[in-house]
């Protein structure tokens, strides 16, 4: 097979990268080892920044999100057993929107082979080569059958542990990387929304998220050991776990819990996100702790400007936007790394911590909670940064 880019993961960076090239007319092929179910049922991430609701719908993906998102004009801070509201769209004229990653997702598929893109589902063996020529390739076994695609580029986004990342020579990738303390128990529950905005809590026993994925269906997280066996967690003892840590703040609406399981937090980052003509995006290229609700939008951003400067290159056949590329993406990266450090540090317990770190976190939750100022910075970062 021949193709212009080929694009190894079917996740939102490998199928929103396709979505746009096909806009900019430039063809793609998608190869992915899981099953199309699989992918469409992976319940993940489901906060989207402003930008990033923006351009799903300018790019007519956005139909269902118009329809099924839960917009929210901001957040609440729970600490001292008082709720706390930051509203983004009043301090900066933004807001986001609860839509779970698998729906992107299915939107994306959707699209893409209404439109004709092939998309390989359920490869296996799949690797990469002559990463530093003109014609690298993609290799795999599909339908029993080994293939191979020729192609001018390659679209790493097969996650933090596909094959793209780890093909890179060694000593021409710098690793950057940090392993939280702990981890997060996180529950998928038919129950009623908790709040019409998303709640952080602090707590002396931990930290507590609320958030939603629709009216009937709730998401909750409360801080846990990185190594906790979501199964020694009866039902009972986690929803007794949320009342005690959301504060007792507001009724806590319970229901049967469809999902459980742990979440590890970790930050990592690798420079530069290209190799040859090989460029990776998404979480192959960095993973950020979800309290800052990041990594999906930092791997559309990442491929929005992948696709521009492939579009670049197509046009006028110049190299420089795709040299640039990392040089360009960067910075937002270790934008978001730095306001999700912040958001872990702010709002969890850490080893070792004595009072004064105590007194000390809720200090500075006050002040967010009662500065204008400190509280445009927050919403700055939670509801996006600008893209351009």
């Amino acid at each position: 097979m021949r193709t212009q880019v080929g694009i190894i993961g079917a996740g939102p960076a490998g199928l929103m990268l396709a979505h746009l090239l096909r806009r900019a007319g430039i063809e793609s092929i998608i190869v992915e080892n899981r099953s199309r179910e699989y992918c469409e049922a992976r319940v993940r991430a489901g906060l989207i920044e402003q930008w990033a609701r923006d351009m799903l719908i300018e790019t007519g993906v956005g139909e269902r999100l118009k329809a099924e998102g839960l917009f929210h004009k901001g957040i609440k801070l729970q600490f001292d057993g008082v709720l706390h509201e930051i509203k983004f769209t009043e301090l900066v004229g933004k807001g986001t929107t609860i839509y779970g990653q698998q729906e992107v997702v299915k939107d994306l598929i959707d699209d893409l082979l209404r439109h004709g893109v092939p998309i390989l589902f359920e490869v296996s063996g799949t690797r990469v080569s002559d990463l530093d020529t003109k014609l690298p390739k993609i290799h795999f076994t599909h339908d029993g059958k080994a293939q191979q695609i020729e192609c001018d580029f390659i679209g790493g986004c097969d996650g933090f542990h596909g094959i793209c990342r780890p093909s890179v020579p060694d000593g021409k990738l710098t690793f950057y990387d940090r392993e939280y303390p702990f981890g997060w128990l996180g529950i998928l529950s038919e129950s009623a929304n908790v709040d019409e905005e998303l709640i952080y809590s602090y707590h002396d026993r931990g930290f507590a998220l609320y958030t939603q994925r629709s009216p009937t269906v709730s998401r909750l997280y409360f801080q846990c050991a990185p190594d906790e066996d979501a199964g020694n967690w009866t039902d009972e003892a986690i929803w007794e776990e949320l009342r005690l840590r959301l504060g007792g703040v507001c009724p806590l609406p319970t229901g049967p819990i469809l999902q459980k399981g742990v979440t590890p937090m970790r930050s990592f980052v690798t420079e530069p996100m290209q190799y040859g003509r090989l460029f990776l995006a998404g979480d192959s290229a960095h993973i950020v702790p979800p309290t800052g609700a990041k990594g999906m939008n930092l791997a559309l951003a990442d491929v929005l400007k992948l696709s521009r400067a492939l579009a670049h290159f197509y046009k006028t056949g110049q190299h420089d936007r795709l040299d640039g590329y990392s040089a360009e993406v960067l910075p937002r990266v270790w934008k978001a790394q730095r306001f999700s450090w912040w958001m872990t540090s702010l709002l969890h317990h850490f080893p070792h911590e004595n009072a004064f770190d105590r007194r000390r976190q809720v200090a500075e939750l006050d002040y967010v909670a009662t500065s204008r100022a400190a509280a445009m910075t927050l919403a700055e970062n939670y509801a996006g940064l600008p893209i351009d």
